[in-house]
């Protein structure tokens, strides 16, 4: 596992994957990976043999108004008991703790300034 509260992962969101993928392919190098989902196709971003991140693809009325962003992810030791602590810290859980199989248990909150993070207890 990664070390508690260690930045552990990037996420791209756009609405535009390919254009996306050209920009970091010309100017950093990166490869890509496909990984499909229910949701489409998960684009795992590689240095070398090394995963560097994600990008997918902002479609639904979830992201209506959402401009295209990186997200990032906060590795915790107990993402279920992590959360329980949020609120009484002046923050707010977004998004309860949501399981994605293979890769971990994941919440999103926002901390007492505002800002959204995901908390992520990496699968085993």
């Amino acid at each position: 596992m990664s070390a508690h509260g260690a930045f552990y992962w990037n996420e791209l969101f756009t609405r535009d994957v390919e254009k996306a993928k050209r920009f970091y392919g010309e100017t950093v190098g990166w490869s890509f990976s496909a990984m499909p989902t229910s949701n489409g196709t998960y684009w795992i971003a590689m240095v070398g043999d090394k995963p560097a991140g994600g990008i997918m693809q902002m479609k639904g009325d979830q992201f209506e108004g959402v401009a295209p962003h990186w997200f990032a992810y906060v590795a915790v030791d107990d993402v279920d008991g992590r959360v329980t602590k949020v609120e009484g810290a002046g923050g707010e859980v977004v998004r309860p703790v949501f399981e994605v199989p293979g890769v971990g248990r994941i919440a999103i909150v926002k901390d007492a300034s505002g800002a959204s993070v995901g908390w992520i207890t990496p699968a085993a």
